[in-house]
């Protein structure tokens, strides 16, 4: 049995409506929002698949667009909380780390990675920025825990924000099992309750996953919402990969899925 606090268990959701990763353009999270909001109808769930920050983006605006949208979203009749998902992803699962640098053996070179993977940008939206980071690391762990705590601080400071993070999924399935979303990587070969770290950085195991055309635990769709080649949507075996490169040039993408797994309707911010 998965824990469910760090799962989205969904029953009887009337569509699924699953949105890529978005890294930090609030325009085209805007857009796509406009689109999608006339579609939503009583039942449906949402599901947003992480690296919503991250890359190169405006960090504050998409985080209050995805705010706004989330309060209009809950506004609706009947609608409740564990409708609206929110999973980690890489990006997510960095700045996480990145908060916790002061834990870090070697927090330089922790430091500079998670830069090149693209937290830099949520640094800077925080009034951060690396060589603030290193000056504090080399002073020591004293230093780099006030360093740390002055971004956390800045964080607590925009409301909703840190709440937002704090209740990221891990992953969504429906219940009884069709329909799994993850944020990349799926380990093919561990049971879901086992998969750790695996749906931010096993994306070789998703493609493992996709070659083999065969459906994982019971679930006859596994969703990812992001890939490094940003290859649009892609149905291979009994997955799909959704993600036109939104923060990287292209558009943001979502479609809506069936309880069943079949997709019902696609979205783009650029349509």
């Amino acid at each position: 049995m998965v824990e469910s606090e760090r799962f989205a268990r969904l029953k009887g959701p009337a569509t699924l409506w699953v949105v890529a990763a978005v890294h930090g353009d609030a325009a085209r999270l805007g857009r796509l929002h406009a689109a999608l909001a006339p579609q939503l109808r009583l039942g449906d769930r949402l599901i947003y698949t992480g690296n919503l920050i991250g890359i190169g983006g405006d960090t504050l605006a998409t985080f209050e667009e995805m705010l706004a949208f989330r309060r209009w979203f809950l506004a609706r009749p009947a609608a409740i909380v564990s409708d609206f998902i929110y999973l980690r992803g890489a990006q997510e699962e960095m700045w996480s780390k990145l908060l916790q640098l002061h834990f870090a053996p070697n927090p330089r070179d922790v430091l500079d990675w998670l830069i090149a993977q693209g937290a830099g940008a949520t640094l800077a939206a925080y009034g951060g920025s690396a060589a603030e980071g290193h000056a504090a690391s080399r002073e020591g762990a004293v230093s780099l825990a006030r360093w740390t705590a002055a971004l956390r601080a800045a964080q607590n400071a925009r409301p909703g924000h840190a709440a937002l993070l704090t209740g990221v999924k891990r992953a969504a399935f429906t219940d009884p099992a069709a329909v799994l979303v993850v944020h990349s990587g799926l380990d093919p070969d561990k049971r879901l309750a086992e998969q750790k770290d695996a749906f931010w950085w096993d994306t070789k195991g998703f493609s493992r996953l996709a070659a083999r055309g065969t459906p994982f635990e019971g679930f006859a769709r596994i969703v990812r919402g992001f890939d490094r080649s940003a290859p649009g949507l892609v149905e291979a075996g009994a997955t799909l990969t959704l993600d036109g490169g939104c923060g990287r040039g292209g558009p943001l993408l979502a479609l809506g899925l069936r309880p069943d797994g079949h997709i019902v309707a696609t979205l783009s911010s650029d349509a």
